[in-house]
């Protein structure tokens, strides 16, 4: 029996039944679509990950407010749980420190005559800038000068200007701004970040803001924690944890090599001071970026699963639809082999039948699948298109077929001339 007969054959039980074929394959179409989606879904959201911490160089630590919870190493104890400003700054005397940024944020309202938006407010100071890259768009950035003088300047993220000038968002530079009821004057613009940037605003958010950097406005770190957190600044007294107010630090190793060794110096430097390891929690960037780049797989995995579910379910439908076939063509299998069809053609036959059914709907899936991120976009669901993804979609279907094609296929193949012959 030639190939192009087994493959008219296969055609033909297809088109004898079209609706059963079609409902088969919607499985196969739909799990396939979704692996596709899955994979796009995930990579995208790999790529805002690695977009949002691309800022910060392989040098940077951060330095975030741990769970409070007293752990001393040696029976040593302490009143103290948070950093005062100088001794922040003062981890820049460490032998593998370069720099140290210090930021104190809050929420806000930011208004410019009859416009207002709800922004987080960041004081920082000038080696925050300079570490996490806050490049100036238009203006120019404000100084430590100005915090200690404790001028009311500010800098404003790229979309918080736009949302409060519009288009002419430049002209931002030199007005005058309300925040938290106070007049600030806006003396530069930052250039557009995009994301989180990796850095977290510290701040909770129960009255709306972002923590995207493009949303916010930042001022001198002095001027925030006398003006826009409660707190207050003097000397080495510690700065206060207010409940409109929260503080963080990032380092600056001296280059890669001395990350883990300024690690290990911070931490033993805080703990000299607070007693504890469970105040603060440093970290490097790559090991932040490490972990949230594991969780967006993890994430990406899990949807995975779904997906092969559906194409297990789906599998099942196919092996149903040609244990029926087998069922329905016992004397067409009879006839074929008493004039020398052999086990292998059979085999083939039914083969070649769910294997047909599985890719198409396969080749369905990936064809829905070029309509899917303009569906997506409807939602704000980041969605990055990937060869990777349209294999595997593919891939899963044709091994959906060949799995669960088997076994109907070689029962036919295994049935005795006779018997089949004189079916009923």
């Amino acid at each position: 029996m030639r190939v192009s007969e087994i493959a008219r054959s296969v055609l033909y039980s297809v088109g004898a039944n079209k609706f059963r074929v079609m409902l088969t394959s919607l499985g196969i179409i739909i799990g396939s679509f979704t692996i596709i989606m899955v994979v796009g879904i995930g990579k995208a959201g790999e790529d805002s990950v690695s977009e949002q911490y691309k800022r910060l160089s392989v040098e940077t630590i951060t330095i975030s407010r741990g769970g409070g919870v007293m752990m001393t190493r040696g029976g040593a104890t302490s009143s103290q749980t948070t950093l005062s400003k100088q001794q922040a700054l003062d981890m820049e005397e460490l032998e593998h420190v370069k720099s140290v940024g210090i930021s104190v944020s809050t929420q806000t309202t930011l208004a410019y005559g009859q416009t207002s938006e709800t922004v987080t407010v960041m004081g920082i100071n000038e080696a925050y800038a300079e570490i996490t890259h806050l490049d100036i768009a238009a203006g120019e950035f404000f100084t430590d000068s100005d915090g200690k003088s404790r001028a009311k300047v500010c800098a404003l993220g790229y979309n918080a200007a736009a949302a409060l000038f519009g288009e002419d968002w430049e002209s931002a530079v030199g007005e005058t701004v309300k925040l938290k009821g106070l007049s600030f004057t806006v003396v530069g613009v930052i250039a557009r970040i995009g994301g989180s940037a990796g850095l977290s605003s510290g701040a909770g958010r129960p009255g709306g803001g972002s923590s995207s950097p493009d949303d916010m406005a930042y001022v001198p770190y002095d001027v925030a924690v006398k003006y826009t957190t409660g707190g207050s600044v003097s000397g080495d007294a510690r700065m206060a944890m207010s409940a409109s107010g929260s503080a963080s630090y990032v380092a600056l190793a001296n280059d890669i090599s001395s990350v883990g060794s300024a690690i290990t110096e911070i931490q033993d430097y805080i703990y000299d001071i607070t007693g504890s390891d469970a105040f603060y929690t440093v970290t490097d960037a790559g090991s932040v970026l490490s972990s949230a780049l594991q969780t967006a797989n993890t994430m990406g995995t899990l949807l995975i699963a779904v997906a092969a579910i559906v194409m297990i379910v789906s599998g099942i439908g196919i092996m149903n639809v040609l244990m029926v076939s087998v069922k329905e063509r016992v004397r067409e299998i009879g006839i074929l082999k008493s004039i020398g069809a052999s086990r292998f053609i059979i085999l083939m036959e039914f083969m070649l039948e769910a294997v047909f059914i599985s890719v198409a709907g396969g080749a369905l899936g990936i064809a829905l699948s070029w309509f899917a991120p303009n569906v997506l976009a409807f939602f704000d669901i980041a969605f990055s298109p990937s060869a990777a993804g349209l294999a595997l979609g593919f891939c899963f279907s044709a091994v959906t077929g060949v799995f669960f094609g088997f076994y109907p296929a070689w029962k036919a193949s295994r049935l005795k001339p006779i018997e089949a012959l004189n079916d009923e």
